[in-house]
């Protein structure tokens, strides 16, 4: 009950005892280094900064509640006069903003500025910026795990649902209602929220956070076992590159969710644009770990960080700032890491956005013979079965857009020009791919024993199944029969004998093992008897289109 009122009022529940400490501590803090008289205060800053890294790196709940506390007092030290950001919704955050929102009195000794040298200054400044990345860094790499798949910020998601909905399957249970209705995603815009605006009102520019993000750190040398020393100037003071990219992404995709070309001209003008050659890449090899590392490694990286990184990819895409590789070769390498991240990301979220990313940049890439050789590379040497999969959805998608059922006449009725055909409208681009689009599959799936051959197909089901569904396109539609000379792609590489028949083979193969005496019993599943019979029905729809060839 509020005080001289009869009317009750839920208030939220007090703060655990350490999470009261700290606030009163920072509170504290704030009203101490205005204080401090000294030729180098930015000595003490620096230790300072250290201690509140370190407790908030180790809490475990309310950690909004303490950034905002953090926040607070890095305003109170450097005299910004920003308001507080209010809460998007009531909850626990009030608590905080209420004990954090105090003024203390005018302090005729707190203004040492004056005593300060422009050097001191700039280093206390720089510290403040670094601390910021920091802060940012921690809470959004910590975030504790939702029930759901909500990587970090969702950036991706909400930049998907809001410039493409036809690709939303729920649209009545979006991300961007689920951050506004949820009051644990709710809770990290308001504290990004306040760090971007903080960020800002330090000077910390974009130029800085992408120079801080490629920037190579300087790891301390082994065996050094002295306390690090106070920075001696503002060069010194390095900030974090995951921080830095943190919230260089905040920045660039509030611009998208929430329509803020708030961005003044002037300011525009300075941002020089992002875009994904070069600067996308240079993110992607400096942030994520290097396929020369193992492939097995790239995916494995925070969500929070996968997620902001795959958000700035979209965010270009969205600014069409795709920018000019320097060469096929930069080309080749920026697929490959998009592809692999859809390939071995654990969200589900975060794999359908890598792929959608790796698909756009490869489907922007104007020399047919770039795009055919890095599909046949994929399809050639990676050894991810679902990466196969998407190499022949993009095969799939680049054969029907060359090959449209109706022809399309050139300017005012006149053909179009011979050189300027897509080599998918010719045989050369199926040709060349239909060794790994139908590969020999007798030694595998036949010659093999069968609890090899049956580790394999597991392994490449889905791979068969889509391969076979593109198979069924290309006979059923007779107008791609004269242009890529479908009836001799179905000859000369022998893809009834050497593909089709040995999948229907392994298929009855497998069956036989599954059974209650076969080899294979231990295996034996409802899913996976289905799985065999929809492999069944698929061979067979392949089979009865085989006509199709003779009818042409």
């Amino acid at each position: 009950k509020r005080p001289g009122s009869s009317q009750m009022v839920e208030l939220p529940p007090p703060l655990p005892l350490a999470v009261s400490q700290f606030l009163a501590l920072l509170s504290m803090l704030a009203i101490l280094h205005p204080r401090i008289k000294t030729k180098y205060p930015s000595r003490f800053l620096s230790t300072t900064l250290q201690a509140i890294l370190a407790s908030f790196s180790n809490s475990g709940t309310h950690r909004e509640e303490m950034l905002l506390a953090i926040v607070k007092t890095v305003k109170t030290i450097t005299g910004i006069q920003r308001p507080m950001l209010p809460t998007r919704r009531s909850s626990g955050m009030m608590s905080a903003v209420s004990s954090v929102k105090s003024r203390h009195a005018a302090d005729p000794e707190g203004n040492t500025d004056g005593d300060v040298s422009p050097e001191e200054k700039a280093t206390r400044t720089k510290l403040l910026q670094s601390f910021v990345t920091h802060v940012t860094e921690e809470y959004l790499l910590n975030l504790p795990p939702h029930a759901e798949d909500v990587p970090g910020m969702a950036w991706c998601s909400r930049i998907m649902e809001l410039q493409h909905p036809e690709r939303t399957i729920d649209l009545s249970n979006t991300f961007a209602e689920r951050f506004q209705r949820e009051e644990q995603l709710s809770r990290r815009i308001d504290a990004i929220g306040q760090l971007v605006m903080l960020a800002h009102d330090l000077g910390l520019t974009d130029d800085a956070l992408l120079a801080a993000a490629v920037a190579v750190e300087k790891l301390p040398q082994v065996g050094d076992q002295d306390e690090a020393e106070p920075p001696a100037s503002a060069e010194d003071v390095p900030l974090s590159r995951v921080g830095a990219v943190l919230l260089y992404t905040a920045r660039q995709t509030s611009t998208i969710l929430y329509d803020m070309s708030s961005k003044s001209a002037s300011s525009a003008a300075d941002d020089q644009e992002f875009t994904i050659f070069p600067d996308h890449q240079s993110l992607l090899k400096h942030c994520l770990s290097s396929p020369a590392q193992g492939t097995g490694t790239l995916g494995t990286e925070p969500e929070a960080l996968i997620d902001a990184i795959l958000a700035l990819g979209l965010t270009c895409l969205e600014r069409d700032s795709m920018g000019e590789p320097a060469s096929d070769e930069q080309f080749n390498d920026y697929l490959q890491v998009t592809a692999l991240l859809s390939s071995n990301c654990p969200s589900p979220n975060l794999r359908g956005h890598a792929h959608y990313l790796a698909t756009t940049v490869l489907r922007s890439q104007p020399d047919d013979n770039a795009r055919r050789a890095f599909i046949r590379d994929t399809l050639e040497h990676c050894p991810f079965e679902n990466l196969k999969v998407s190499a022949v959805g993009w095969i799939k998608g680049e054969t029907i857009e060359a090959n449209p059922p109706t022809s399309m006449p050139g300017h005012l009725g006149r053909a179009p020009d011979p050189e300027a055909r897509s080599i998918f409208a010719t045989p050369f681009a199926l040709e060349s791919l239909a060794p790994y689009l139908f590969p020999s599959l007798h030694t595998e799936l036949i010659t093999a024993p069968v609890a090899e051959a049956w580790q394999i197909f597991q392994l490449n089901l889905s791979f068969y199944l889509t391969s076979l569904n593109f198979l069924y396109l290309l006979l059923c539609a007779k107008h791609l029969h004269h242009n890529l000379s479908i009836a001799d792609l179905w000859k000369d590489n022998d893809v009834a004998g050497s593909f089709l028949q040995p999948l229907r083979d392994a298929g009855q193969r497998f069956g036989i093992a599954l059974d209650d005496v076969g080899e294979l019993t231990d295996e034996r599943t409802p899913g996976v008897v289905a799985e065999l019979t929809l492999l069944d029905e698929t061979i067979e729809r392949v089979t009865r289109a085989v006509r199709y060839l003779n009818e042409a």
